[in-house]
């Protein structure tokens, strides 16, 4: 037989046994096959959206997208519910308390008659009693908390952003899931700053942010800030971006950011980060902070900035990778502030690992897992 009606033969054998042709279908076929759908419910729409959202849920989910193995849309739960929204969604994720306390059941109940898995999102501690306490002081009332935990015991699975937060959810969710957080590189990577002439000859700035939970955690500082200087007698000056309703006080200066949501606001920061020498982030040793994340370590070492935290579960891993841990002594503190601010830039440590091990793209393929099964 001719060699070549042999190799033909061969490839009919093949076919026949495989099932498969003998060289990859061109992209434009593969591109043809469905990519699971991926939909997730958060407060805000079209990019507008509060912080914890993006950077738990939404700036994730576009990386997803972005890798071309999954499609992603945000989800209206009232749709879902009454069957408007038919799409085949493979899981959703809902992040905390998006969904009103009366509407959780419903939602629940259309996913598993629809055969989709529901992904809760916490990142506090909604459960403990003391934590619960902290939040009605943020202005969470009983009916959000109520909204949490129903999510949280009906979903599938729930994910979480530290190892300590999952041993408070595990009791009252089917499983738990740990996320660590981690920053978008599209909105903290640092070009060339933009404001040269922000840190003046007169003063030294440290920077403290977060949300109004850590209202009380501010008050750790007031010890540590009051007439602090570097050895030639310049001021250290603490300056609060969010974190209290207050205006400011003798020890401390309140900064007004230009509105905008997340990603506007670390693009703010990283133009302005030559203004700060240093990030500190004090927590009380209470309950709910044990289950705080590393994540004002991260920002703070992605605007270039030495770190100085309390030492808590929160930066147990960051401690291994730059960040300056204190115990609760304003002396330690002010010890530590000091010898921040001579410094003026992050530890080399911390820059490698935020920018090698907490930065969404690295962990993808686990992030789809936890989300997808």
């Amino acid at each position: 037989m001719p060699r070549d009606l042999v190799r033909r033969a061969a490839r009919r054998l093949r076919r026949a046994v495989v099932g498969a042709p003998t060289r990859p279908e061109p992209s434009s076929v593969l591109a043809r096959a469905p990519l699971p759908v991926l939909g997730y419910v958060v407060a805000g729409a079209d990019g507008a959206h509060p912080a914890s959202a993006h950077v738990r849920v939404v700036r994730r989910t576009e990386h997803l997208a972005a890798s071309g193995t999954t499609a992603v849309r945000q989800v209206d739960p009232a749709a879902f519910v009454d069957g408007t929204d038919t799409t085949a969604y493979a899981a959703v994720l809902v992040q905390r308390d998006i969904l009103p306390r009366d509407a959780v059941q419903p939602f629940l109940d259309a996913a598993a008659a629809r055969g989709v898995r529901v992904v809760g999102e916490v990142d506090d501690d909604f459960f403990t009693e003391s934590g619960r306490r902290r939040l009605a002081r943020a202005e969470y009332d009983p009916d959000r908390l109520a909204s949490i935990d129903a999510l949280v015991r009906g979903a599938d699975t729930v994910v979480v952003s530290t190892p300590e937060l999952a041993d408070v959810v595990r009791p009252v969710a089917r499983d738990v899931t740990v996320v660590p957080n981690a920053l978008d590189p599209g909105l903290w990577t640092p070009g060339a700053a933009e404001h040269d002439d922000e840190r003046p000859d007169g003063e030294h700035r440290v920077l403290y942010m977060g949300t109004l939970t850590h209202a009380a955690d501010l008050e750790l500082l007031r010890d540590v800030f009051t007439d602090l200087t570097t050895a030639d007698g310049t001021p250290i000056r603490l300056e609060v971006i969010g974190v209290t309703a207050e205006g400011g006080a003798d020890w401390f200066r309140r900064v007004e950011v230009p509105d905008g949501h997340y990603p506007a606001f670390s693009r703010w920061l990283v133009a302005h980060r030559e203004r700060w020498r240093a990030g500190v982030a004090p927590l009380r040793d209470e309950e709910f902070n044990r289950a705080k994340s590393d994540l004002k370590f991260l920002e703070y070492t992605a605007l270039g900035l030495p770190a100085v935290v309390s030492d808590r579960p929160s930066y147990a891993l960051a401690r291994a990778h730059g960040a300056v841990v204190v115990p609760d002594d304003p002396a330690a503190w002010r010890d530590a502030v000091h010898a921040a601010v001579e410094r003026g830039t992050a530890d080399e440590r911390a820059v490698r690992w935020v920018t090698g091990e907490r930065t969404i793209g690295r962990e993808d393929d686990a992030w789809r897992r936890v989300l997808l099964g």
